[in-house]
C-alpha cells in the first residue's frame, strides 16, 4: 500500500471549465500505480472541480450560463461584496458543486466515461492560479 501526493498548479484567465485529464492521467501512468482511490482536492473556496463531458464545448457554455442566472453578479443580493461582483457568486457556485472528487484507478487506468473529463471550474471574473491536490491510496 502506497500514499502519494501531486500538487498540480493551473493558471486561469476568467471565468471557465479547465480540463486536466490529461495531466492527472499522465501522472498516474508516470507512477505506475495500478489499483486505488485517487482523491482530488482544491484549495479554494471560489473555485470547484466537476467531471463533466469533454466532446463537446457548448456543454460548459451552458454550465457557465446557467450557474450565472442560478447566482447573478449582483451585489444588491449580497452582503459579502468586499471582493468584487463575482465575489459572493462565485463561493455559492463553490457551494454548489465540489471541492474534491474522488476517482477509482483500476490496472492504472483511471476509471472515466468514454466522454468524461475532469475540470477546474472557475467561478471568478480574473485570472489567477489556483491548486488542485492529488492524493492516490493504493498498489
Amino acid at each position: 500500500m502506497i500514499q502519494e501526493f501531486y500538487k498540480l498548479q493551473i493558471n486561469t484567465r476568467g471565468q471557465k471549465l479547465y480540463e486536466f485529464t490529461n495531466k492527472t492521467i499522465d501522472w498516474v501512468k508516470k507512477n505506475n500505480f495500478r489499483n486505488g482511490i485517487l482523491n482530488l482536492s482544491i484549495q479554494h473556496t471560489s473555485a470547484s472541480i466537476i467531471v463533466q463531458e469533454n466532446a463537446d464545448p457548448d456543454v460548459q457554455t451552458d454550465l457557465i450560463n446557467y450557474f450565472d442566472k442560478l447566482v447573478p453578479m449582483n451585489n444588491s443580493l449580497y452582503i459579502h461584496t468586499t471582493e468584487g461582483k463575482d465575489d459572493m457568486p462565485a463561493h455559492i457556485k463553490s457551494a454548489l458543486t465540489n471541492n474534491q472528487i474522488s476517482l477509482s484507478i483500476k490496472e492504472n487506468e483511471i476509471l472515466l466515461g468514454t466522454w468524461q473529463g475532469i475540470y477546474l471550474f472557475e467561478h471568478r471574473l480574473e485570472a489567477t492560479t489556483r491548486t488542485v491536490i492529488h492524493h492516490f491510496i493504493g498498489d
